[in-house]
């Protein structure tokens, strides 16, 4: 399992890295919110020429995926085949709105390169290219399908079809998200993610002439918020976090309107499946009071397993290969992988090293990013 830099990354002496941060520019300065499908796209028509670059077969999938065939494209179509395709996951969209770029510009200082997404997650698909470039057309049997969606930090609301359906038909998924914060560490696990909103109606009075003919929606509101944080579980690794409150009008009157909003971290399906019926079976105290609960979890979680654990171990002993010491962490946040753990083995965090995701001092380590390509290049060729 020993490798000479060289063979694992597209060029030689310092051009690897400069071909790294030639195509992350061009992908950066493409901004992508999620909000704009269009912008999205033209981050996805880039990297599908890339694909075509490499004769790789491409398709447009429902919802806005991209998807990129590289190697034995029938057995991408073929869930009887003899070999079954490794998957990778990728996504263009990224939290920052359009204009981002005036404030955070792509540039390089030290051993950090930052900008607007590098970090999540266009360093994962430029590094992704850069192996599959490495690879010249060598690929596994069964090939590899890499898809490219447009909505993973909405919630993948289009996409999680396509992706559970080449979950189906993978022998092993893995997903180019960054590695935990400034670390060699890949993602062995996530917790599943879960949004509701409390909708509180109540009935409007003078505050001051007739307040007993009103029902405050504000009050009714501060007795659920305190229930519904009271389901948080520490020890079972179960968070719940009321991120948004608002209500009422004019000071003078009784509120007849609040609304609050829910965001529920969980490890165990078992933890999802109670918080969903607790907040569902949620009753006003005053029966003036209308309560409705929208939402639920829409990323369940991806719990590690042996299988994982066993795809880990490889790409430790791969990283060991090449001189650096590679940790696993089950992390908090969500990713597409949490939809492919429940059908087959999936590696998360193999994507480009730094930290300042959805933050202004988003950017990759330079000094590390090389060694992660080399490490995920290794893993497409021999998995």
């Amino acid at each position: 399992m020993t490798h000479s830099p060289s063979d694992l990354l597209p060029d030689t002496e310092s051009e690897p890295l400069a071909s790294l941060l030639r195509d992350l520019q061009q992908l950066v300065e493409l901004e992508s919110p999620s909000s704009d499908a269009l912008a999205v796209c033209a981050v996805q028509d880039v990297v599908e020429g890339w694909a075509r670059a490499m004769h790789a077969s491409t398709h447009s999938l429902p919802g806005g995926t991209r998807q990129f065939l590289f190697g034995a494209a029938e057995a991408h179509t073929d869930p009887a085949g003899s070999e079954r395709p490794l998957l990778v996951l990728a996504h263009a969209d990224t939290v920052w709105p359009h204009g981002t770029l005036d404030q955070m510009p792509f540039r390089t200082e030290g051993n950090r390169v930052y900008g607007p997404g590098s970090y999540d997650m266009k360093g994962g698909i430029v590094g992704l290219f850069a192996a599959l470039r490495a690879l010249d057309g060598q690929y596994p049997a069964g090939g590899i399908e890499v898809l490219l969606t447009p909505d993973e930090e909405v919630g993948s609301l289009h996409s999680r079809p396509v992706i559970e359906a080449a979950a189906r038909r993978a022998r092993t998924v893995l997903v180019v998200e960054p590695p935990v914060s400034d670390s060699h560490a890949l993602k062995s696990g996530r917790k599943g993610v879960g949004q509701f909103a409390v909708e509180l109606v109540g009935v409007a009075a003078h505050a001051g002439n007739k307040p007993h003919e009103g029902a405050s929606a504000i009050t009714e509101a501060a007795h659920q918020l305190l229930a519904v944080q009271a389901l948080a579980d520490v020890a079972a690794g179960t968070t719940v976090s009321v991120g948004f409150l608002s209500g009422g009008g004019a000071v003078n009157v009784i509120p007849a309107q609040a609304r609050f909003e829910v965001d529920v971290r969980v490890s165990s399906l078992a933890e999802g499946e109670r918080i969903d019926a607790a907040m569902q079976s949620l009753r006003p105290h005053d029966g003036r009071v209308g309560l409705t609960v929208t939402g639920g979890l829409n990323r369940p979680p991806f719990e590690r397993s042996a299988e994982t654990m066993a795809l880990f171990e490889r790409a430790r002993q791969e990283a060991a290969a090449l001189g650096f010491a590679l940790t696993e962490e089950v992390v908090g946040g969500g990713s597409d992988g949490n939809f492919t753990a429940a059908f087959v083995p999936t590696l998360d965090g193999l994507g480009a090293p730094g930290d300042g995701a959805h933050a202004a001092h988003e950017h990759i380590r330079l000094d590390r990013w090389p060694d992660h390509v080399r490490l995920l290049t290794a893993l497409l060729r021999g998995l």
